[in-house]
């Protein structure tokens, strides 16, 4: 499994990036590993205000319909509207242009909580 050292990891799988207090999230190569081919996703809506742990969309694949996890807080800034029409995405390049939405945050000690690299790696391989 990909798991990039410069990423931080929520234990549902969501992987975040971080440019100040605006994070990008999207869902792991583990989690769409898992999932199985994805056939739509559920984005939140531009201004949003989500809950560090609430649901805040949901992933479709073959197998199952996932909910996927507010990492942090905050306002949703930006979605990935190109999954609308493109939603394989998640399952091509879920670090690049599998990204779900941008959010503000308004807690940054929620990122500083979330798993880095390693600790990541050793949930999924436990």
């Amino acid at each position: 499994m990909n798991v990039p050292d410069q990423l931080r990891y929520s234990s549902d799988h969501e992987w975040v990036s971080r440019d100040g207090d605006v994070v990008r999230v999207g869902i792991t190569d583990y989690a769409q590993d898992a999932l199985g081919d994805v056939v739509f996703v559920q984005v939140p809506a531009v201004g949003d205000v989500v809950k560090c742990g609430d649901s805040f969309g949901e992933v479709e694949s073959t197998k199952s319909v996932s909910d996927v996890y507010a990492p942090v807080g905050g306002t949703v800034l930006e979605v990935n509207e190109a999954l609308a029409d493109g939603p394989q995405a998640l399952n091509e390049d879920p670090y690049g242009d599998g990204w779900i939405c941008t959010i503000r945050m308004s807690d940054p000690a929620e990122f500083d909580a979330l798993l880095d690299a390693a600790a990541y790696g050793a949930l999924i391989e436990g």
